[in-house]
């Protein structure tokens, strides 16, 4: 259940977000400096994966993220016994997959607006879906050094 409602908070904060970038900037006009020197908004129709690979292929992404949401849910189900960290990550991950496939299937591009920067050096821009994306990976990488590490003791 956690999962699932992860996956709906997540896919709802995303697609809420896209909307308003989409509606209040206009592609490809300069950044909107929220921080200086530090962060802006900005408007970005990616038509690939990250950092624009494959772009253009949107049958291949479309495909691909339908095929991992499967094997996510399946592998989560059948093969694990998850704790209540691989149960978070797992519904970030379907979260951020699930925005980002939505966007593919209904504008043929992934609306990124997050613009992370250090001086002249430019992080990618990004969006909700993607960060949800990076925190699961980071956090069931964690949690699995973890629980590797520390063994849960067993009772019998």
């Amino acid at each position: 259940m956690l999962p699932i409602l992860l996956c709906l908070i997540i896919v709802l904060i995303d697609q809420f977000s896209k909307v308003w970038v989409r509606s209040t900037f206009v592609c490809g006009a300069p950044p909107q400096e929220m921080i200086p020197g530090f962060f802006n908004l900005v408007y970005v129709r990616n038509p690939g994966a990250a950092w624009g690979m494959l772009g253009g292929q949107q049958a291949i992404l479309i495909l691909l993220s339908a095929v991992v949401l499967i094997l996510l849910a399946v592998f989560h189900r059948r093969v694990l016994n998850p704790t209540l960290d691989h149960r978070i990550a797992l519904g970030l991950m379907l979260g951020g997959i699930l925005g980002n496939l939505i966007d593919r299937i209904k504008l043929g591009w992934v609306t990124d607006f997050l613009d992370f920067h250090i001086g002249t050096h430019h992080w990618p821009s990004f969006n909700v879906a993607d960060s949800a994306i990076c925190v699961a990976v980071g956090l069931y990488l964690l949690s699995s050094l973890w629980h590797k590490s520390h063994p849960l003791k067993n009772d019998s």
